[in-house]
């Protein structure tokens, strides 16, 4: 990729006299405020100033925000000082240039950074304009952002994406000094990110020599983090912050005589533990992984709740923006003693009055645990804790094991996605509406993404087809002909219902088959999924947003509802609810299981493991662990990979695969993030040969094709990026939004007629790869074959179930016929359990 001249632009008509007594203004509103500049932003005014680009990296909560934002304030002073008469006089798309463009993943962060930029320019006296453009903006600030007349302009990368898609851009951006983009971790690992990238790029090709920072707190990439935001700038800074702030990680554990589940739990037995916490402070946020956690446990809090039930409150993504909104004001100002929140709030939303968080069960990464302690005390130079609260015995481990991590400073990477051939099709018909484009031009511009860097002609060809024609077999199908190659060579849209429908559908986040959620008398409430709806008939009663509510009818994908008295509901329950256990995290519980250290978890969990050695064998980072057990006549085999849940349910399709071939067999298999376990329906031979051969990295690819029914797999992934790449259309504004089988089987179908008359387009590939890379991660999972392979193997026959193969055996039991619930009977085998071990 072509790296930009490596001496930056300095900042236009600006003297080094007047930056110098600007900055002096700026040290002396920190002195007003008792504060003193930190080293890391002095560096980093230092460095924007003199036209630099680069990556801030320091932890949530210790001025970063302002360390960027600084130097457009000194250079905002100095331009007042230079023409503060003639600025009245111009109109305000004139007097209020563009100056500063802050990029966030969240609108709830885009409104906090908003007020954030705000309150300085207020109190250094500038005639400064901050603005948002997100889905929650008001009318006049989406008017201001698209017509001129903000200094500063806060947006996400959707809307920045929607912004330059129209025409007129390039002329309000003409003064477009920097770019900020915030929580760059957070949009790094996936198409968000993406599309942003290529949006940059067009920035660049804007206003040559724009400066560009990104904000990352927690992350293990660094560098790669920056080689992506700035891959014209191979020589960017990297800016150290304060030292990480010193988290220390708490348990609360049952006592001694108390029992506690092996698996299968929600955590409700500790809410008297947790509410005394939360009455011991002024205010709190309680992390819970899952949204129906989150719905759950707030219902319990409410049971017992001894205070106003408006301060305890409710937060997460399927509500509506004005009730997470409303918690969100209630924990700034005071009124709300604890928001039961889920991720939606693990971002860099400034609430300095939150005095604690708790975590919810294991946090399943250490980069989360370390995100969302961050939100208590969120000032610099703060010390920080978060109690974590266990659901079951063996996610005592996994806060040992975190604590372990973030004493080594062992973080998670995210890993950049690449070749997003969909974003780059959306990213293309945007061009094509923003005055049209030159395809060798912007293939240089693409290229100079870290994504498609190494974007080949003939790739790059098939992308300018799709979007002319959709391809060789849509090509005699008008809906999907949408950019137009005119006599010049440029391509254009030409149709006004073309660029209505783009623009609708700008973006990577798909939400299908959602229903609103709406009071028969009263404002909308947030959105649940249609196959939870679809189960209910009028007169059933479900919990969400924190009241128990009665659907009184369904129709236009609009499910509407009144508040029900008394009596109990179905929690609504959203796919991919549950977090996989990182690797990071992953090998560090089983480097603690194999040998437990002194901490609090590991000797509260002494008993259990005495136990499962004692009955078969403690597993570890040198062997592989694999336990043959019988049950009612039937074969189990569990094996311990310590994968992640991903990669442990591909090992089990594989090992059943391989296995099957070997000895002829039908198998039911499930998994969990420690392991797998596969069950023969006819008892065969198990040996250490067998499973060496299971554990082959051998022709992996094509028995993982075999074993999963990757086409099946690619069928249900293709309907993501069809919606992305635009060959599935939203529904017009006032029309009916189509259901989620709706969007299936138009999905299906184009999948279908692809596979069958052209076999090698470019999405169906794209589908493969992204089954293959994202959701079976197939380079982790050749990792793990490899090592574990080629470990020492112990081959256990414990007489029943363990206490590490006891919630494998209860993930099973969640497909099968019954009349009890599965939490029934999960309990009722851990006591029999517990009972016969003396537990």
């Amino acid at each position: 990729m072509k790296a930009e001249p490596a001496t930056p632009a300095p900042p236009p008509r600006l003297t080094a006299a007047a930056l110098r007594r600007a900055r002096q203004q700026l040290d002396a509103w920190f002195a007003q405020r008792e504060w003193t500049p930190l080293r890391f932003q002095r560096e980093v005014w230092r460095r924007t100033l003199a036209g630099e680009s680069g990556l801030l990296h320091t932890p949530t909560g210790s001025g970063k925000t302002l360390a960027v934002a600084g130097a457009s304030l000194v250079e905002a002073l100095a331009r007042a000082e230079a023409a503060p008469k003639t600025k009245r006089r111009l109109r305000a798309a004139e007097a209020h240039p563009l100056r500063l463009l802050w990029i966030t993943p969240l609108r709830a962060l885009a409104a906090d950074t908003t007020r954030a930029l705000r309150e300085p320019a207020e109190a250094l006296g500038l005639d400064w304009r901050v603005g948002q453009r997100t889905g929650d903006a008001s009318a006049r600030d989406r008017r201001l952002a698209r017509e001129g007349g903000l200094d500063a302009l806060v947006t996400t990368p959707e809307s920045l994406a929607l912004l330059l898609s129209y025409p007129d851009t390039p002329e309000r951006l003409r003064a477009l000094d920097m770019v900020v983009v915030d929580e760059w971790h957070e949009l790094l690992g996936n198409k968000r990110g993406v599309l942003l990238q290529l949006n940059l790029a067009r920035l660049r090709a804007l206003r040559p020599g724009l400066r560009i920072w990104g904000l990352s707190a927690t992350l293990g990439n660094l560098e790669q983090a920056r080689e992506v935001l700035l891959p014209h700038r191979p020589d960017a800074a990297l800016v150290g912050g304060t030292r990480a702030r010193t988290v220390a990680v708490e348990t609360l554990r049952p006592e001694g005589s108390e029992r506690f589940p092996w698996a299968g739990h929600l955590g409700l037995g500790q809410l008297s533990r947790v509410l005394q916490r939360l009455l011991a402070v002024r205010s709190s946020l309680l992390f819970t992984n899952t949204r129906a956690q989150a719905e759950l446990w707030h219902q319990a809090l409410s049971a017992v709740w001894p205070e106003d039930p408006a301060t305890l409150a409710l937060h997460h993504g399927s509500l509506d923006p004005s009730l997470r909104s409303a918690a969100e004001q209630g924990l700034r100002e005071g009124t709300v003693r604890c928001v039961v929140a889920t991720s939606s709030l693990d971002l860099g939303v400034d609430f300095p009055a939150v005095d604690q968080v708790l975590q919810l069960g294991s946090p399943k990464g250490v980069a989360r645990l370390l995100q969302r302690a961050g939100r208590a005390r969120h000032r610099p130079g703060e010390s920080g804790a978060i109690p974590c609260i266990p659901t079951h015995a063996l996610e005592l481990v996994e806060f040992a094991a975190a604590r372990h991590a973030i004493r080594s400073g062992r973080v998670e990477a995210r890993l950049p996605p690449r070749r997003s051939l969909d974003v780059l099709a959306q990213h293309c018909v945007s061009c094509a509406l923003a005055g049209g484009f030159d395809p060798d031009q912007l293939l240089d511009e693409v290229r100079g993404t870290h994504a498609f860097a190494g974007l080949d002609d003939t790739t790059w060809q098939a992308v300018l087809d799709f979007i002319v024609q959709g391809g060789r077999a849509l090509a005699h199908y008008p809906d999907f002909h949408k950019v137009v190659r005119g006599d010049d060579g440029r391509y254009v849209v030409e149709e006004r219902r073309v660029a209505t429908l783009h623009r609708l559908s700008i973006g990577t986040i798909t939400s299908d088959g959602s229903v609103t959620v709406r009071m028969l008398r009263g404002g909308r409430l947030g959105a649940v999924e249609e196959q939870f709806v679809g189960r209910l008939r009028r007169g059933d009663r479900f919990q969400f947003t924190g009241r128990l509510l009665e659907l009184v009818r369904l129709e236009d994908m609009t499910a509407y509802v009144r508040l029900a008295r008394g009596g109990e509901g179905a929690v609504p329950t959203w796919r991919g609810g549950r977090m996989p256990l990182s690797s990071q995290l992953a090998d560090e519980v089983e480097l603690l299981l194999g040998e437990p250290d002194s901490s609090p978890e590991m000797q509260a969990l002494a008993p259990l493991l005495a136990l499962q050695e004692r009955l078969s064998a403690l597993p570890g980072p040198r062997r592989l662990l694999v336990e043959h057990v019988v049950l009612r006549g039937r074969l189990h085999l569990f094996v311990y990979p310590f994968g992640g849940r991903q990669v442990n349910e591909g090992l089990a399709a594989l090992f059943a695969l391989r296995w099957g071939r070997m000895q002829r067999n039908s198998f039911a298999f499930s998994a969990n993030d420690y392991g797998l376990v596969l069950s023969p329906a006819q008892a065969v031979p198990v040996d250490g040969s067998l499973l060496r051969a299971m554990f082959s990295a051998d022709g992996l690819e094509a028995d993982l094709r075999e074993a999963l029914n990757l086409g099946e797999l690619a069928r249900r992934r293709f309907r993501e990026i069809a919606r992305v790449s635009g060959l599935l259309m939203p529904s017009l504004p006032g029309r009916q939004l189509r259901s989620l089988r709706q969007l299936q089987a138009s999905s299906g179908l184009l999948f279908d007629v692809l596979s069958r008359h052209d076999p090698g387009h470019l999405l169906l590939a794209q589908a493969e790869r992204e089954v293959l890379e994202g959701e079976l991660e197939l380079d982790r999972l050749e990792q793990v074959l490899r090592d574990r392979g080629a470990r020492d193997l112990v081959l256990a026959t414990p007489p029943g179930l363990t206490p590490l193969s006891f919630p494998l055996w209860a993930e099973g039991q969640r497909g099968q016929l019954s009349t009890e619930d599965w939490r029934t009977r999960v309990r009722r085998a851990a006591e029999q359990l517990e009972r016969r071990h003396g537990r």
